[in-house]
């Protein structure tokens, strides 16, 4: 279909550059090897269009025009032979200039492209090689799913209900426990947790995952047990308790909540002018953190289990795979690495499979006066850092701008605007410390964390701010 005036200026109007669309200015020329790159970049992600002759800011992105490549036919020959793949070209001649679209194909199932060795995707406003992660996923596409191939296999109907606890099951999808055996196993076949053939029964590993009474059970899936460690002091030096928990993610979760919060070290707090404990972080945050760790870990990393580790500063969550969102976008962003999962247990009110959970553990850190949350993305492991509560004077520089982006995160995804007011709210300042938060703004925007709404006009009084992609 030709890409008409309308649609182009339909493209100019969204809110960032997606994962289908890369604007570029190119007034007169632009480089054939970057384009080759950005072609190899969009095709490993699915696809997309890139757009020359239109500037990337501010909305609505203003058309510059584009003299570049004014031979289509040679250009889109050129990009065939140096890449292996057809990337059509449309000219769209737009009142405002030229704009040049190139149509950019996904790449098969199963494979990535590359350029000169480097299988490329887009990180923010660069081209970065692709993750060893990200790889291992794209490779294995296409090859049976790790949660849906049997743990156990010829058991009877008993074994079935002696193996998984099937009454926890109903009760957390609230529904009333049959009175025959018949009906439990007819609820697990038709939520794909078991199979049958010839009248015998297998256990899916999804269903031993969430389910098993106890996961040693199941040799597959006993190393994906869930590992607390709690540490005295602030190091790895001496560990006061080592537990692996037996039970399936979803029968097991409620206990293992308030086990972990029996473990948190606690805090003294001033409340109505009297003494209080209270634990080093709310429960919500054990709730969601553990949640996101279980369901979007990559199942396909042998020897490695989701991990809670307590410190007596701070709360560490982690689990197999790099996150396949990237860490600056946790707060806006949600992509389910394992969907089954994530379905099952929204439906057994586990988590809600809507993104906002790491909504409620940033306002929960806020709402009780903690340092920001640290989301780190290191070797084939996804990590959460929750710290204990400090007084904004005893935050550094680095702990006070990541507040700020997390907080203009926070007031963007709830539809509000992020103000001077609003982030001395967030760690309780009085307004004689205006000049203190506007030094962390200054310096978030500085480090291109946030940028001022430039809709609002150059008031300071008036100033509001949005987090850089916003």
């Amino acid at each position: 279909m030709a890409v008409t005036v309308d649609q182009i200026n339909l493209w100019r109007q969204v809110r960032s550059e997606d994962q289908i669309l890369e604007f570029k200015e190119a007034k007169t020329q632009y480089d054939n090897e970057k384009l080759y790159k950005y072609c190899v970049a969009i095709a490993n992600e699915g696809g997309g269009h890139i757009v020359l002759g239109i500037k990337d800011k501010p909305l609505p992105r203003p058309i510059v025009g584009t003299s570049a490549f004014n031979d289509l036919v040679g250009m889109a020959q050129k990009l065939f032979n140096e890449l292996g793949f057809r990337v059509n070209i449309e000219e769209v001649l737009h009142p405002e200039g030229r704009v040049l679209v190139f149509h950019v194909p996904s790449r098969p199932i199963g494979t990535a492209y590359q350029r000169k060795g480097a299988y490329l995707m887009r990180s923010g406003e660069e081209l970065v090689p692709m993750t060893e992660d990200v790889l291992r996923k794209i490779f294995a596409e296409g090859a049976p799913d790790w949660l849906e191939e049997k743990s156990k296999i010829g058991l009877e109907a008993r074994e079935i209900v002696d193996l998984l606890d099937t009454q926890k099951f109903f009760e957390l999808l609230e529904l009333s426990y049959p009175d025959n055996q018949k009906a439990v196993i007819e609820k697990l076949l038709h939520e794909r947790l078991i199979d049958e053939q010839n009248g015998v029964y297998a256990i899916r590993r999804i269903g031993a995952l969430l389910l098993a009474k106890d996961l040693t059970n199941f040799e597959d899936v006993s190393r994906k047990r869930l590992r607390l460690v709690v540490y005295e002091g602030e190091s790895k030096m001496f560990t006061k308790l080592d537990e692996t928990f037996e039970q399936g993610y979803a029968i097991g979760y409620q206990n293992i909540v308030r086990f972990i919060m029996g473990q948190l070290p606690q805090n003294e707090a001033i409340k109505d002018a009297l003494r209080v404990e209270t634990s080093l972080v709310q429960e919500i945050v054990v709730r969601e953190l553990m949640a996101n760790a279980m369901i979007h870990q990559d199942f396909q990393i042998g020897g490695a289990s989701p991990m809670v580790e307590v410190y007596e500063n701070r709360i560490e969550f982690s689990n197999p795979g790099e996150p396949i969102v990237p860490t600056d976008r946790f707060i806006d962003g949600y992509q389910s690495r394992n969907e089954r999962v994530a379905d099952l247990m929204r439906r057994m009110h586990i988590c809600e499979e809507k993104g906002s959970g790491i909504d409620k553990v940033v306002l929960s850190v806020e709402v009780s006066q903690l340092p920001p949350p640290i989301f780190k993305s290191s070797h084939r492991r996804s990590e959460v850092i929750v710290l204990g509560f400090k007084e904004f004077e005893a935050m550094d520089r680095e702990e006070r701008m990541r507040a700020a982006y997390q907080h203009c995160c926070l007031r963007y995804v709830m539809r509000k605007d992020m103000t001077n007011q609003s982030l001395r709210e967030r760690f309780r300042l009085p307004d004689s410390k205006s000049s203190s938060i506007s030094q962390v703004i200054n310096q978030a925007i500085e480090a291109q964390l946030i940028r001022l709404d430039e809709a609002v006009g150059a008031s300071k009084k008036m100033s509001r701010y949005l987090p850089f992609w916003g």
